[in-house]
């Protein structure tokens, strides 16, 4: 079993106690979003897990415990997303110099192939132009090549809540000039790059279409070869192949106004708020009412 730390909120940020205290106990609830009454007991025994796929936006946070998860035989590797964007989008996370400095330091204990790095979403406004974000990438590559082998790309979706902040969609032709001067540059850099989730096919310019999660990688944050399944429960399009993502919607405090999964901005800080290191769920406690059964 893959465990994802996760697609649904930033563990490695902002809940790296709990996780390490869940690790610890053997097990984590989790609540199904889709019917809130249901409550999975997620075995974390060493004997269940294959490996821990960390997504993040800042593992400084879970990079000071990373001795405790080695001592208890975990493999892991890093989605590891750092955009150019400045505060006025994602309001709450370090100084960008300092995540990047996170990112080596990271690169220099586990190896260059286990973190990922994602470059996404790309979006375009005033600020960030196409010239803007050829520039960045370029910069970024630049102090980040050697450090990981992959970057991942996405272009922002039209979320409703995007809506009368400045963030569009881009255009098909957008898209492809960025694909063009991107791949380029990964390509220079010694980067494979490849899209996450997009229908829109940019193998001509270099960017392949294929999972983050793809059995390539997982074998090689867990060290040996797996069965596989393809994940039948993310997005459209979407190449990854089977975990078990064990957080949350409505929680992440990083408060980047394009993120998809924390819907009110209240809700996720009042769910951060009462937020338990010590809890068996990440936000809440059981109900009377719940049904708690063993997620296989």
């Amino acid at each position: 079993m893959i465990i994802s730390a996760s697609r649904r909120t930033d563990i490695p940020c902002a809940y790296s106690e709990w996780m390490l205290n869940r690790l610890k106990a053997g097990y984590v609830l989790m609540r199904n979003p889709m019917n809130r009454t249901q409550v999975g007991r997620v075995s974390l025994d060493r004997s269940s897990v294959d490996g821990i796929v960390f997504w993040t936006k800042d593992a400084g946070n879970l990079a000071k415990r990373l001795d405790e998860v080695d001592g208890m035989g975990y493999q892991y590797g890093f989605q590891y997303t750092i955009t150019p964007y400045g505060s006025e989008l994602e309001r709450f996370l370090r100084p960008k110099k300092e995540i990047m400095d996170n990112f080596r330091e990271l690169a220099d204990r586990l190896g260059s192939r286990k973190m990922v790095w994602r470059y996404d979403p790309i979006l375009l406004n005033e600020k960030y132009t196409e010239a803007f974000h050829r520039e960045a990438f370029a910069r970024m590559c630049e102090q980040l090549a050697g450090y990981t082998q992959r970057v991942i790309i996405s272009f922002v979706d039209d979320y409703a809540k995007l809506k009368g902040r400045g963030i569009r969609e881009l255009s098909e032709g957008e898209m492809e000039r960025l694909a063009f001067g991107i791949g380029k540059v990964a390509r220079r850099y010694g980067l494979r790059i490849q899209t996450c989730c997009e229908g829109m096919d940019l193998r001509a310019f270099g960017i392949e279409k294929g999972g983050c999660l793809d059995a390539e990688w997982l074998e090689e944050i867990c060290g040996r070869p797996l069965e596989w399944k393809a994940d039948k429960g993310q997005r459209n399009g979407c190449g990854c192949m089977q975990s078990v993502d064990i957080g949350a919607y409505d929680t992440c405090p990083n408060g980047c106004l394009y993120c998809y999964a924390n819907r009110r901005e209240e809700t996720a800080a009042a769910n951060y708020a009462a937020h338990d290191p010590k809890g068996e769920l990440l936000t809440g406690k059981i109900r009377p009412e719940d049904r708690i059964y063993d997620r296989k």
